[in-house]
């Protein structure tokens, strides 16, 4: 089933048993974290949170952890709700050679139904904001879908972005923004402050299920996300036209938010408890002037809480970061049986792979380094034989254990690039990166002996005149040797 928007995805986890509604009076602070903290703490299968009753709010409405369970991301992508994680990652993949899928537009988008603009705007009156961890540096926005175009290119449809980033809000029609530098959209700010402009920008908030799941998806930069959303939907995503930017926007959206980035403006934004398990501190950031919110009467705010493992946020961003590693690998090395990057946005990886000859391996685990999302995430690689299950780990330990040498097998190259967000990076930004070869040792090709080299022929010195005369004598200038 393809959900077009949030709320009937809602209808269908309650159905499913998998959303549970807190009617209870709530603190935003701390109750709606702690308690999307704690859904990870109750097992694999614990439920979205929807409350309406939170003190100081009227007529809020505010979604946790809907896509936090494997029953959940399940029934997200219309499958039950009991299939097993490998089985998830493997039909997501199998849908990924349906890629693309062109959208289907359409009118009437239910976020018409309000709007604020210009000096009117107030984000706090729209939003009911609150901060997900207590050394946080004030309320952000962390599950949105970002729609930018590329400048030079802005007809492209491949090369218009959906992605997530962290947005902080600094005033009633401010945000701080985050664009990590591997990452599409800071390819287009850069274009933007290159040439003195602002760039464009529409933020979707309260999105149906698949977006949430394609806008944190490593894909190559001409890959339209509304594409490949079509794909995992396995129906036309559909998708509207923004009113002030122009934009293609998920057509379900609760709010759309639309401004610019202000070119080459900055104001510190953070620190906030990240998806590494630790806060990031303060930077200077670039900052959105927000010019006009459109949204559906009494919006559903869905955030999302970041934290120490597991989170909504691992299950989120889990097979849609295994797939499309997967498929980069495959398409040069079609020995890679599977990869599982569920740890921590993919800085760890596990890859199970054949091999054609010695050293294969360890290529596999530099080239998984070097795919889009490799640079600036992969950050340790584990290599395993193609009959072990990278998503069984005391498979891998035990290929772990059993048939690392460090000597040989660990390989260790410094500074290379990785998200600043990484914690164990010095300085932010870079780090050594390392690879774990744990298959079954193949051995090297024989390549004969080296012991004897070649020489030139005795006679080969009387040849060099007897053929430099025969030029001469032609007429042509001698060759000389360099």
């Amino acid at each position: 089933m393809a959900y077009d928007d949030l709320r009937s995805f809602l209808d269908t986890l309650e159905k499913e048993g998998q959303l549970l509604r807190i009617t209870d009076e709530v603190l935003p602070e701390p109750d709606l974290a702690a308690a999307a903290n704690a859904t990870g703490r109750i097992g694999e299968n614990a439920p979205a949170l929807h409350f309406d009753n939170v003190k100081g709010f009227t007529d809020a409405r505010i979604a946790m952890n809907v896509h936090g369970s494997w029953a959940n991301h399940a029934l997200a992508l219309g499958l039950p709700k009991n299939t097993p994680v490998k089985e998830q990652v493997e039909e997501f993949a199998r849908r990924w050679d349906a890629f693309p899928v062109a959208p289907e537009r359409r009118e009437d988008a239910p976020w018409r139904e309000n709007t604020q603009e210009g000096a009117d705007v107030d984000l706090f009156s729209v939003l009911p904001l609150f901060r997900l961890n207590d050394g946080d540096g004030g309320f952000y926005l962390d599950k949105a879908a970002v729609v930018s175009r590329d400048p030079e290119d802005p007809d492209d449809f491949g090369k218009q972005n959906v992605g997530t980033y962290r947005i902080q809000v600094i005033g009633t029609n401010e945000l701080a923004f985050q664009p990590v530098p591997m990452h599409d959209v800071a390819k287009h700010l850069r274009k933007a402050e290159e040439k003195g402009e602002d760039l464009p920008i529409a933020i979707t908030l309260g999105n149906d299920p698949v977006m949430a799941i394609v806008a944190g998806m490593p894909m190559a930069y001409d890959q339209s996300e509304y594409e490949m959303a079509g794909a995992l939907r396995g129906a036309p995503a559909p998708i509207a036209t923004a009113p002030l930017t122009g934009f293609d926007v998920p057509w379900g959206s609760e709010v759309v938010i639309e401004g610019v980035i202000e070119s080459r403006k900055r104001q510190i934004e953070g620190p906030f408890g990240e998806f590494t398990g630790h806060y990031s501190g303060g930077r200077r950031m670039p900052v959105i002037r927000v010019d006009r919110v459109s949204y559906r009467t009494n919006p559903v705010f869905e955030s999302l809480y970041l934290g120490m493992p597991w989170t909504e946020c691992d299950y989120l961003v889990g097979p849609n970061t295994c797939v499309p590693l997967l498929k980069q690998l495959r398409a040069e090395f079609p020995e890679v049986q599977a990869v599982n990057a569920m740890y921590t946005h993919g800085l760890l990886v596990i890859i199970s792979t054949a091999k054609r000859y010695g050293g294969f391996a360890k290529a596999v685990g530099m080239r998984a380094m070097t795919t889009p999302h490799g640079l600036g995430y992969v950050a340790q690689v584990i290599l395993v034989d193609e009959d072990v299950d990278p998503f069984n780990l005391p498979q891998v330990m035990w290929a772990m254990s059993a048939k690392v040498n460090p000597k040989d097998d660990v390989v260790i190259v410094p500074n290379l690039s990785v998200v600043e967000l990484a914690p164990a990076a010095e300085p932010a930004g870079i780090t050594s990166k390392m690879i774990i070869d744990a298959t079954t040792p193949v051995e090297a090709d024989v390549r004969g002996n080296f012991s004897t080299p070649a020489k030139d022929l005795p006679e080969t010195a009387e040849w060099t005149d007897r053929l430099q005369r025969l030029i001469a004598d032609r007429g042509c200038p001698p060759f000389l040797a360099e």
